[in-house]
């Protein structure tokens, strides 16, 4: 039985993305900061987030 919202595969995964995803988002152009680059560090993070809510 699951006692921890950490314990969730599907948490776990959730933070694999976000980790894949600032990987990912590093290499776009700074012009991207702060506008395409924020809403996918924003949304992956959300993710997790909810799952843990």
């Amino acid at each position: 039985m699951v006692t921890r919202y950490q314990e969730l595969k599907v948490w776990q995964k959730s933070i694999d993305l976000i980790e894949q995803i600032y990987v990912i988002v590093n290499k776009f152009p700074k012009t991207e900061t702060f506008s395409l680059v924020d809403q996918l560090k924003r949304s992956a993070v959300s993710i997790a987030s909810n799952i843990a809510e």
